[in-house]
Parts: C-alpha cells; structure tokens; sequence
C-alpha cells in the first residue's frame, strides 16, 4: 500500500506542480482557477491535519496569491509522505469534524485516496476555467505522468 500511495502522491506532486508553474507564467490568473487551486491546498492540508489528528490552520475556501502556491504544495506533500511512511495500518479508522461540525470516520487509506480524487477533480476545473479564458490548459492525466 505504501508504494501505492506514493506513486499517487508522486503524480499528484508533478501534477499540481505543473499547474503551479503554467499559472506563474501567465500575465493574469483567472480568479476562479485562483479560488479552486487555493481550495485544492487547503483541502490537502486540512486532510493531513485530520489523519495526525492535528487542528487545520486552514479554511477550505480561504484565497491564497499565485506566489504562495509553491511553498503550501511542498508543506502539503512532505506531511502527507511522512504519513505514508509512518502508517502501518491503512485500515486504522480516524474519527474527525469536519468544516460544518459534523462528525465521521473514515480509514487512512479513504482519506489518503480522497486527496489524490480531490486534487484530480479540482485540476480537471481548473483547465476546463483556463480554456474558457481563452488559455490553452496543460496535459496533466496520469498517462503522460507516467510516460
């Protein structure tokens, strides 16, 4: 399982690492990809703190400049490759609130999956936004990842 997970996170690395770099180059970033990339993180951080049991210093929603992007992608990937590497057990089931209150439970494996699934589905928003602002998306699909 750890070998898994650390391809996905791989991926999900060189992917939201590509994104990064395209947005840099651009002149103006529009404001809804910036909203859903800025989500992105602040999901992936708030899952990580949820699997330590640590409290988020996140909100899900909250904006983050262009500029901040790299720094909370690498912050958010370490912490979840130390989690890989520390988890024995990704059947232990973590009981957590989440941003409305309620309370679940869900294994390692769910909620590390669940990032990547994430990730990917917000990504996916984020081309289809630069395409509609007239801007040519990058590949990101996990074949050319893999190629």
């Amino acid at each position: 399982m750890e070998e898994f997970f650390n391809e996905l996170f791989d991926y999900n690395f060189y992917s939201n690492k590509q994104l990064i770099e395209a947005c840099n180059k651009l002149t103006k970033v529009p404001e809804r990809s910036i909203k859903l990339f800025s989500h992105l993180l602040n999901a992936h951080h708030i899952w990580n703190a949820r699997i330590v049991g640590n409290s988020a210093t996140m909100e899900a929603w909250h904006f983050h400049p262009v500029k901040d992007w790299e720094d909370i992608h690498y912050e958010n990937q370490r912490n979840t490759f130390e989690i890989i590497t520390n988890t024995d057990d990704y059947e232990e089931r973590i009981d957590y609130e989440n941003t409305e209150g309620r309370l679940f439970t869900n294994t390692i494996q769910d909620m590390l999956f669940h990032i990547i699934n994430h990730s990917t589905h917000h990504r996916a928003q984020i081309l289809m936004d630069l395409r509609e602002n007239g801007l040519e998306p990058i590949p990101l699909d996990f074949v050319f990842y893999k190629r």
